[in-house]
């Protein structure tokens, strides 16, 4: 049921959008912002989609563009708690703080909700993992209590988890994970007990899926596609702040627990940090499948706008995967080119490419539909991002390409391109081969429905395109 109240709400969404297709004549979508850091989803029974992040704040959509903000911070207006300060008091004095960390809600098989809270001071590892259950999404919620710390005496912070950032997730045959993890000693996964919330007894930490030695890794987040019958861990590499680097990376795997390997094949198990290091990203910058960083969309001569945009430091994602639709959502805080310190949450599709990796589409979902891009969208001048596979402190600017009729690119860039079905694509700049999808997409910049394009290349960078505005 709540699925099908979700599709409804998202159906009105492409309707008012005229599903994308009429391109600058299309009705503009409506979007309303919220203002919570690692967003994390869930799909209620209420039909709301719902995210929950840091500092208690906490947001619901119907459509995933409209958000109402439902609590805004971890002090006296938090709405997720009646007295949040004073019930989970023992977790903010083992971490020494008045603050809490992401936050990530699942509802398990009694029907009820599952809040992971998670404390930590920021300068130390020293955190603390507990469990609340409401009978509501939006609470008021109710302490469990905490199941594990870390930083206490003996604690080696180079091998062992700083305890935040947890997501639990259900696996293909219906067991119950919580993946967690940042910096420190690197990300885990614990089995979960279904009944209780709580972790399998005698697991310790659990199992390390990766980083070592203070490694700028955090934000663990797990998803399964029966498309591709992969687990997709999305990480965030580098820091959170607009200049230090954030970005989305993904390394995927048979199994919820790992092994899990990027594009190149490399195990994950040996990204970290070298012996004695201190947050050294050239050590663990060559690992993972990098699917978008800070970058800046330069206007063209075309455009509506002369106004430079693009997002800084995006990260912490969520994902979510619609089955009736079979449309995959990417949703993730940003911050964004010349204004400091803001963020929002912002939501983009993705899509499995031809080697089973997931794409993202360069432009905020507005409603659209997955429909082949008609010939005359495909060709024509192009802004071009390519990301890299660093940890890119400063933004990547864009770059001007042509795709022509005859299957040439030219421009800042040389090459050939292709798209089959209207969806397909495949593509070669200055020698390097990419595979991905063009879609019809909205440029918030530019308020004109147009064409984007998404690919990998074998290694793991990824490179977008969005079509110019006002071209004849």
């Amino acid at each position: 049921m709540k699925r099908t109240i979700a599709i409804l709400c998202m159906l009105l969404a492409l309707f008012a959008c005229a599903s994308g297709a009429a391109g600058e004549n299309a009705a503009q979508p409506k979007f309303k912002n919220a203002s919570v850091h690692d967003p994390s989803v869930i799909l209620a029974d209420d039909g709301y989609f719902y995210i929950y992040g840091s500092h208690m704040a906490a947001a619901r959509s119907q459509d995933l563009m409209s958000w109402e903000t439902i609590s805004r911070n971890a002090e006296k207006g938090c709405k997720l708690f009646e007295d949040v300060q004073t019930e989970l008091r023992e977790a903010l004095s083992w971490a020494k703080t008045t603050t809490f960390w992401a936050s990530d809600v699942q509802q398990l098989a009694d029907g009820r909700y599952y809040l992971y809270y998670c404390a930590c001071e920021g300068s130390s590892p020293l955190s603390a993992l507990g469990l609340a259950v409401s009978d509501r999404p939006e609470g008021p919620y109710q302490d469990l209590g905490i199941f594990l710390k870390s930083g206490m005496p003996g604690y080696d912070a180079t091998q062992l988890p700083n305890v935040i950032d947890p997501h639990t997730f259900y696996d293909k045959n219906g067991k119950l994970w919580m993946v967690y993890g940042s910096y420190s000693g690197g990300i885990f996964i614990l089995e979960m007990d279904e009944r209780t919330g709580f972790p399998l007894e005698g697991q310790g930490y659990g199992k390390k899926l990766l980083g070592k030695n203070h490694a700028r890794i955090e934000a663990p987040y797990i998803l399964y596609s029966a498309q591709t019958d992969y687990y997709y861990l999305f990480l965030s590499f580098g820091g959170l702040n607009a200049n230090d680097g954030y970005n989305i990376r993904v390394c995927r795997s048979k199994n919820p627990d790992g092994p899990y390997v990027d594009a190149l094949g490399q195990d994950m198990i040996n990204c970290g940090g070298s012996d004695g290091s201190y947050f050294n990203d050239p050590d663990y910058a060559p690992y993972g499948v990098k699917l978008m960083g800070g970058h800046q969309w330069e206007p063209y001569e075309t455009d509506h706008s002369k106004k430079a945009a693009g997002y800084k430091a995006p990260g912490h994602n969520s994902a979510w995967y619609d089955a009736e639709t079979g449309r995959y959502f990417l949703i993730f805080h940003t911050r964004f080119v010349s204004q400091g310190e803001r963020y929002s949450v912002r939501v983009h599709q993705f899509y499995m490419n031809e080697a089973g990796w997931p794409v993202v589409s360069p432009l905020r979902y507005a409603g659209e539909e997955i429909a082949p891009v008609e010939p005359q969208a495909q060709c024509g001048v192009y802004k071009l991002i390519l990301h890299e596979r660093d940890i890119n402190l400063d933004v990547h600017t864009s770059k001007i390409v042509t795709l022509h009729e005859d299957g040439s690119v030219s421009g800042d860039l040389s090459g050939t391109w292709a798209c089959e079905e209207g969806m397909k694509l495949t593509l070669t700049l200055d020698g390097v081969a990419y595979g991905g999808v063009m879609q019809t997409g909205y440029d918030e910049n530019q308020k004109v429905f147009t064409t984007g394009f998404t690919a990998l290349d074998d290694t793991g960078a990824a490179v977008w395109g969005v079509r110019a505005a006002n071209q004849r």
